[in-house]
């Protein structure tokens, strides 16, 4: 959800859920008492709690027990039954009797909450948006419901991917929030809002929302914990702007806050106290939440700078405490949040030379998206995108060009459809006998002239795209041009990666040209980088270079230790490589509709030529 309340839910006849003139009945008061103990018990007897809730109806009580007792029963069978139907019965009955009933806000407003959640949940999405639209019409007079419902229409307009709907209920709140003298709402339903435009790219409205926001943030004087909440989101938005636009360095100071910032957090204490106005009884993501998030964030940043090893770190972190949240939270964004890891960490094992491990993680992410088609339909694109790279570490070029041209289909984010092509394109090029699909795709990237995407790093990425053809062409004066753009770039905002592959390529054109110094001096630092990220293909590459210019060079000694670390690296590359061709999973990779197979069929061993990879 966009944001989260603070108030827990049991049953009992609270405050104005039962403030009439009317003292409860004694067998009512029993009735829920039975009720509740049968709910709380470990585990849980439902049946029995359902018994007494049902038995309420044969006193023929008064409207509002009615009423309440419907919203309970629906309530009940909803979140622990399988009985959708007589869920909705009760949740329906609540909504419609509550409403003829003054002064009955909260089982009201509840009722129409959970009829939406309802429906939704069982697809009947346009059902549930009138119920939310007049909730919200008739709760103006109470400010927590009226901003909970707003938040709950505006992520009901979200998953349906209408953004502008969002962002115009979220605009209402944030001043509705500003009128009843809550910042801390108003900043929640702001910064909700900014989240949303950096989706949509809008990045105009983007930067004066976050600018206000950091004010508001910063000026605003209220519980500890609920401030660095607030801190955690608007940095969490700043970083993942600056990482989705591929600016690595200059997202360092803003990461760094941020991880200050979750510091702070963990040592304060809740102390429980709800606040005195109603406006403001939400709350963002629990600590805990938060604490794994800005774990996420730093292995994406990790992992974009080429520091590979620290990703690991903080990905083995991140999963640890993911297991221990899951045990008692079944919230959803905990599945989404180990998938978005687990997607970067795979991407960082087909780097270091473990497509084993790749290869069983990304069979791990099949079965978290096999358990939530929501998981699945957000993640299928990314899914096949991480089949079509581990196809190339592979050497299957034709199951690679089938999962990327897979994901390209499924997907609408302009920042991943310009990755899958960029990849997409290093296939063709590699095949060498598909020059018309290859221009068309170098077409739609081109660096040089209406790039799709404002990522520096995907820019940076395409203009070696370019050199890598033009090296392939025998043009390396052109190759030259690309590759030094691509340097600049990548250097300009610490792209390790891309460093390391321009200088070993360029190492390797001046090779080809007979400028040995020139080579040795783009291939030495090639190698050192190569080994710190570490990434394995481009030590296989700089080692054979490295042999190579010292051999000619008449440096025999080096040529025979760079001989060494080549065959070392190969030996590697070679192990992996048996190791994951004969895993069950390896059968994914053909793969390309539909959802993903559950079972495996064993592998014999490998069945494609190591020549492209050595």
């Amino acid at each position: 959800a966009l944001i989260r309340t603070c108030p827990a839910c049991r049953f009992s006849h609270q405050s104005e859920a039962v403030a009439s003139t009317e003292t409860p009945e004694p067998w009512y008061l029993a009735l829920l008492g039975f009720a509740e103990h049968f709910r709380t018990s470990s585990p849980p007897k439902i049946r029995l709690c359902v018994h007494c809730l049902q038995a309420v109806f044969q006193f023929k009580p008064p409207p509002r027990v009615e009423a309440r007792t419907h919203l309970q029963l629906g309530s009940v069978l909803y979140r622990h039954t399988k009985n959708s139907e007589l869920a909705q019965t009760h949740l329906e009955k609540a909504w419609f009797i509550s409403q003829q009933i003054s002064q009955f806000e909260d089982v009201k407003f509840e009722a129409a909450s959970i009829l939406s959640e309802f429906y939704c949940q069982q697809n009947l999405v346009d059902s549930a948006k009138p119920v939310l639209r007049k909730a919200i019409q008739i709760s103006q007079q109470t400010p927590y419901w009226h901003c909970r419902l707003l938040f709950q229409l505006a992520q009901l307009h979200t998953l349906e991917k209408d953004l502008v709907s969002a962002c115009d209920l979220l605009g209402v709140g944030a001043e509705y929030a500003r009128v009843m003298g809550s910042e801390y709402t108003r900043s929640l339903f702001l910064l909700s809002k900014g989240m949303l435009l950096l989706m949509e790219r809008k990045l105009s409205e983007v930067h004066p929302l976050l600018t206000l926001c950091g004010t508001i943030v910063e000026n605003w004087q209220g519980n500890p914990i609920q401030k660095e909440s607030l801190r955690v989101f608007f940095l969490v938005l700043q970083v993942t702007h600056y990482l989705d636009a591929g600016q690595v360095k200059s997202v360092k100071p803003c990461l760094k806050q941020l991880q200050q910032c979750i510091q702070t957090i963990s040592t304060l204490h809740d102390d429980e106290i709800l606040p005195t106005n109603p406006a403001a009884l939400f709350h963002w993501l629990p600590k805990e939440h938060m604490c794994v998030l800005v774990y996420l964030v730093t292995v994406m940043h990790s992992m974009q700078a080429g520091y590979l090893e620290k990703a690991q770190k903080y990905t083995d972190k991140a999963l640890m405490q993911l297991e221990k949240l899951k045990m008692l939270d079944n919230s959803p964004i905990l599945s989404t949040f180990q998938v978005i890891l687990l997607e970067h960490i795979i991407m960082c094992r087909l780097v270091t030379g473990h497509k084993a491990t790749a290869l069983q993680e990304i069979s791990q992410v099949c079965q978290l998206c096999q358990q939530s088609p929501r998981l699945f339909t957000n993640h299928a694109a990314q899914l096949h995108t991480l089949l079509g790279l581990y196809c190339i570490s592979v050497n299957c070029m034709d199951n690679a060009e089938a999962q990327f041209t897979a994901a390209l289909q499924m997907t609408t984010h302009q920042e991943l459809w310009t990755f899958i092509v960029t990849n997409l394109a290093s296939v063709y090029i590699r095949e060498g006998n598909r020059h018309q699909e290859l221009y068309s795709l170098l077409e739609r990237i081109n660096p040089d002239h209406n790039f799709p995407v404002s990522s520096h790093c995907l820019r940076a990425a395409a203009f070696y795209i370019r050199g890598l053809l033009s090296f392939f062409q025998g043009r390396y004066n052109e190759a030259k041009r690309f590759l030094r753009e691509t340097l600049k770039m990548s250097n300009a905002e610490d792209l390790n990666r891309l460093t390391a592959c321009s200088l070993v390529l360029l190492g390797h054109i001046f090779f080809v040209l007979g400028n040995h110094r020139e080579s040795n001096n783009m291939v030495v630092p090639a190698m050192q980088l190569a080994s710190k990220i570490p990434d394995m293909s481009v030590q296989l590459w700089s080692s054979a270079l490295l042999k190579d210019l010292n051999k000619a060079c008449g440096n025999t000694m080096d040529a025979h230790e760079a001989a060494q670390m080549h065959q070392n690296f190969s030996q590697q590359l070679l192990q992996d490589h048996i190791a994951a061709c004969s895993l069950p999973e390896h059968n994914l990779i053909s793969w390309t509709d539909g959802l993903p197979p559950v079972q495996f069929q064993p592998q014999n061993g490998p069945t494609t030529s190591l020549a492209g990879l050595l």
